[in-house]
């Protein structure tokens, strides 16, 4: 089960912002667009995309992930070819909403949630080891994608792209199964009872699989911090990564070194990701969340004042380090936190708040750009008004069943 949703998760690199980016030249150069054009519907469409996350939830908590896997894979499939066809602005909305919907939205969300169902005390190392591999993979994607584009040009390229997400992942949805229960197994592979005598201390961070509702999750502290922690972790991410390349040019870096710069956050993520995500089964979560937003502060600040290559991939490394860190708590902690039971309606709320959080992140970069020249002011936003306050109140995301113990 863990190669196969990795693979699931690698699989949604056509819906995902490092992925699409590398067609934006292309785009505004094919279809005539300006740069808040392009921008501005990359924006509606993912603010959009994010509202049926719930649903896609819902469905997988009432189906199985399997059945909603194939669902979902098929219609990113047709969504990649839909890109491939876009004429204008109005097309390419379309085409931005519902590669954001089924890509980065629902195979993430479902990919995600299934491995929460087939791990409980490892899931923190499971998912390190997931991501590694899916990591490093995202970190060669844009030079993929870029290959493509140059040997077919860019509307074939994404027609090569939804052929090749229907080629390899749709085999693999027929082992898939849906939970360990399914064909007689445990989380972690052991038995119920072996697994509650050997629970880890509560020091972890963990609480019992006490399964609460949307309704229930939504009363508790820890529900609304991690909402925030995400919101705001999309917005920013989502922002600077789309715009890379015009960042590095503003400091008189070249798109060469941008470009390399990939490589270095997604060796960087993978690492930090494996590291956090053994931590995860021994310290509390809400402990590395915090940490987690310090170091995006430092990454923010470097990229404010980077001027030669060596700052930016310190600038790449520090980033790479504290997404690996937000990433191995995002997945562990809502199992931990609110149980197996309602995982997908309320994983799919989280999931709705950070992809239309992440339709902000580009608009407000690209408009900050277009009126003052840089990034440099809506960088200090994110890291003294956003990221700031947060390094403060995470600590208090603690496990909601803390407070009646």
């Amino acid at each position: 089960m863990l190669p196969i949703i990795m693979i699931v998760q690698i699989a949604t690199s056509p819906g995902q912002t490092f992925g699409i980016s590398v067609f934006n030249p292309y785009l505004v150069e094919s279809l005539n667009l300006t740069q808040s054009e392009l921008s501005g519907a990359y924006m509606m469409g993912t603010l959009l995309a994010s509202l049926p996350m719930v649903l896609v939830g819902a469905a997988m908590d009432r189906y199985g992930p399997r059945r909603a896997l194939f669902v979902v894979v098929l219609l990113f499939g047709g969504a990649c070819y839909v890109m491939s066809n876009v004429t204008g602005l109005f097309s390419l909305f379309f085409a931005f909403l519902f590669l954001r919907m089924l890509g980065q939205g629902a195979m993430g969300l479902l990919g995600t949630n299934s491995l929460a169902l087939w791990f409980n005390r490892n899931l923190g190392f499971a998912s390190g080891i997931g991501s590694l591999a899916a990591t490093l993979v995202f970190s060669t994607i844009p030079a993929l994608h870029l290959y493509l584009i140059h040997a077919f040009g860019w509307k074939d390229a994404y027609v090569l792209l939804g052929i090749g997400v229907w080629v390899v992942v749709l085999p693999l949805l027929i082992p898939f199964r849906n939970r360990p229960e399914d064909v007689g197994q445990w989380s972690d592979g052991r038995r119920e009872a072996h697994r509650q005598a050997n629970r880890p201390s509560e020091r972890a961070g963990r609480a019992s699989e006490s399964d609460l509702t949307l309704s229930e999750a939504l009363r508790t502290r820890s529900y609304w911090i991690m909402i925030s922690a995400t919101a705001v972790f999309s917005m920013v991410v989502t922002g600077m990564t789309f715009n890379t390349v015009q960042l590095f040019l503003n400091h008189g870096l070249s798109e060469r070194t941008a470009a390399a710069t990939f490589i270095s956050t997604g060796i960087a993520s993978a690492a930090a990701r494996l590291g956090a995500g053994i931590l995860a089964d021994r310290i509390r979560l809400n402990i590395l969340l915090s940490i987690s937003m310090t170091v995006t502060v430092l990454g923010i600040l470097l990229a404010i004042v980077m001027s030669t290559p060596l700052v930016a991939h310190g600038y790449a490394v520090v980033t790479g380090i504290a997404r690996g860190i937000y990433l191995a708590v995002d997945a562990t902690l809502w199992v931990r936190y609110f149980g197996r039971a309602n995982l997908g309606k309320i994983r799919g709320s989280l999931t709705t708040v950070g992809v239309a959080a992440s339709s902000l992140g580009p608009f407000l970069m690209g408009y900050a750009h277009d009126s003052l020249g840089d990034y440099d002011f809506v960088l200090w936003i994110f890291a003294l008004v956003l990221y700031t306050p947060l390094i403060m109140i995470t600590p208090l995301a603690t496990p909601p069943r803390e407070k009646s113990q």
